[in-house]
């Protein structure tokens, strides 16, 4: 039926003209709150998507190799603080700030103008992190196509393969007892005079089990170093292309499209995972490696050093998506008085108790491969990226029906790594959306594909022969520090320069009014243990920094500096940007930075029938570009 050219009202009661001249944005749909910028269809969506977000592929290669590297089970006690002190109050922080004032992680700085270049810095960390976060995607399609074959490739040390490849530790020399004396010789001639080793006395030959070689030189094709960039890998890039096909092709319609495919991917690898850790729970040497996880073979010590504590930060940063810009892009399509509060609190507690659960098995994985190699489990891997590329490829491969087992599990890290990137350049979209609203209404599918094909292009770097070492490097620099600096400026401009209190008002708007006994804990946090906590790390973790290594490959010097540039690069749109802002201001110095300190005109929620009393002189935020701020300036 046509509509006629009456005027309509938007759910929310403001008035928008319906005509047979307006276009349809498949963004949004006439059930929406907000139909100017869209609304998610439903509850179930959102946390789906957030979950998605936040479950992704650090939750299996990232988090268990963090704990075995700083100390077994000790490391989740750092973990377990900096969820309940660091992660879980920016998590809550971000989730009401965005869905408070339907807006991106740039334009959300209309709360505070001086600080919007750490909106700005967010947004160019995750794409960064975009570029190759689909990178690993592609790894995992590609050894997910490598699958389909009665026997998997790395399953044992064919042709590729040289001399130090082995399923097993082999005895180069020992001491034996010949003639009543006590020699020292070769196994060979052990063994070929029947001779037997005494015990403590073998020495093993360094050898890789064929899944590590497999990975380097097959897979990867790895060069010696950052120095030697080689030729691009040409089914990688392929790989690489069709995960960005894939992205673009979710993306297209918005959250209206990807909220309905999270439901795949969001939910089905946790059965792939359990069906993982009942098989791995069953294999031998399963105990070793979970007692090394969680039991007596934990390295208590470990607590003592600055890195153990920088790396639980970074992974809750890293694992909850804290301080990347895109808890506030998703949550700026929440209805305004959704209950972020219980959203927070639910997608949190599902995210690290996926990771706990997720190390489980990699650790029973882990075990078995210290028990068949007769290594301690301490000695099985070298990173964080073999733990998904080699060691489970390697215990699958032992499997009846490996390729069914290879298959099921690289489809669930294609599946993590998938609705995690969804949300990342769902916030680089909602981005342009802010600030080009009208043009992102029309161009939609193209600009989405434009920023897909752009990440692809960018990406190649990293399919290359040294494409692992940039891959190394970009997680090393950008994945740290750059998240610290910003979760560190956007806690102390939002609680100490806007207003604790004030923010905490501006929540109640949304989930109703609360007790000063339920604000307690968050006020806490908010005001002092939160901004203290992450400012002590990232001193710390500064002044006892070392170069970045992958494996027992060093960076080349220029290596470090390119990603000292690349978190320079990040963060230097902080002060560039404030001082731009100072620059535009009226007054005197002083006065003009009070005036950039305060909340922009029309900042408050994004629709009028929201704002209520403490709101009701904010201008229409669609106009932002034609009125001046407070600070007497367009913004």
């Amino acid at each position: 039926m046509g509509m006629l050219s009456l005027p309509g009202f938007l759910s929310c009661g403001k008035k928008k003209d319906f005509s047979l001249s307006n276009e349809k944005d498949a963004h949004t749909s006439d059930s929406d709150e907000n139909l100017e910028r869209g609304n998610w269809s439903s509850k179930g969506d959102y946390l789906l998507s957030m979950v998605g977000y936040a479950v992704g592929l650090g939750n299996v290669w990232r988090f268990p190799y963090l704990t075995y590297q700083n100390g077994g089970g000790a490391f989740l006690i750092p973990y377990t603080l900096m969820l309940a002190l660091a992660g879980l109050p920016l998590f809550f922080m971000e989730c009401s700030l965005g869905q408070f004032a339907s807006l991106g992680p740039i334009s959300i700085w209309r709360i505070l103008p001086l600080f919007q270049g750490v909106g700005i810095t967010m947004v160019i960390i995750s794409t960064f992190v975009a570029i190759y976060y689909n990178v690993i995607i592609a790894y995992a399609l590609y050894y997910l196509f490598a699958s389909f074959q009665k026997v998997l490739p790395w399953s044992e040390c064919f042709s590729w393969a040289d001399e130090f490849c082995s399923k097993t530790r082999l005895v180069s020399d020992c001491n034996a007892t010949l003639d009543g004396e006590i020699i020292h010789a070769n196994y060979s001639f052990i063994t070929s005079n029947n001779l037997t080793c005494m015990n403590g006395t073998m020495n093993y030959k360094q050898v890789q089990f064929p899944s590590e070689q497999y990975w380097n030189k097959v897979a990867l094709q790895r060069s010696s170093g950052l120095d030697e960039t080689g030729d691009i890998v040409w089914y990688l890039a392929l790989c690489l292309l069709l995960s960005w096909m894939i992205v673009g092709a979710v993306l297209f319609k918005g959250i209206k499209s990807s909220g309905k495919v999270v439901y795949f991917t969001a939910l089905f690898p946790y059965v792939i995972l359990l069906i993982l850790l009942v098989r791995g729970a069953t294999l031998e040497g399963a105990l070793d490696g979970i007692e090394y996880y969680i039991g007596r073979q934990s390295n208590i010590t470990k607590l003592m050093e600055a890195e153990v504590w920088k790396d639980a930060a970074t992974q809750i940063f890293y694992s909850l998506s804290v301080a990347w810009g895109g808890l506030v892009a998703l949550s700026s399509y929440n209805k305004f008085h959704n209950n972020c509060y219980s959203d927070a609190i639910l997608v949190c507690v599902t995210n690290c108790l996926t990771s706990v659960f997720a190390g489980f098995a990699i650790f029973s994985i882990l075990g078995h491969m210290a028990f068949v190699s007769e290594r301690p489990v301490s000695e099985v891997v070298d990173s964080g990226f073999d733990l998904a590329f080699v060691a489970y490829p390697e215990a699958l491969s032992r499997l009846p029906v490996s390729p069914l087992w290879s298959f099921l599990f690289f489809f669930m890290l294609l599946l993590l790594g998938l609705d995690s990137q969804f949300a990342t350049i769902e916030t680089l979209t909602t981005t342009i959306q802010d600030i080009y609203p009208e043009v992102m209404k029309k161009l939609r599918m193209p600009i989405t594909l434009g920023v897909c094909i752009l990440l692809f292009f960018l990406g190649l770097i990293c399919v290359t022969q040294a494409g692992i070492y940039w891959v190394n490097l970009i997680d090393h620099f950008c994945a740290g520090w750059g998240i610290l600096i910003a979760a560190v400026l956007e806690i102390t401009g939002i609680v100490y320069i806007y207003g604790g209190n004030r923010f905490i008002e501006d929540i109640e708007m949304m989930i109703g009014k609360k007790s000063c006994l339920f604000w307690l804990w968050w006020r806490m946090c908010w005001f002092f243990i939160t901004p203290v906590l992450l400012m002590a790390i990232l001193i710390w973790s500064l002044v006892t920094f070392s170069p970045p290594t992958y494996g027992s490959v060093l960076y080349p010097t220029w290596g470090t500096a390119v990603g000292w540039c690349m978190i320079i690069f990040c963060v230097i749109w902080i002060p560039i940007v404030a001082i731009l802002k100072i620059v535009k201001a009226e007054g005197n110095l002083c006065r003009r930075i009070v005036s950039c300190c305060r909340p922009a005109a029309n900042w408050g929620p994004y629709l009028e029938c929201n704002r209520g009393e403490r709101y009701s002189h904010v201008v229409d935020p669609k106009k932002e570009h034609e009125i001046p701020t407070v600070s007497g300036f367009v913004y």
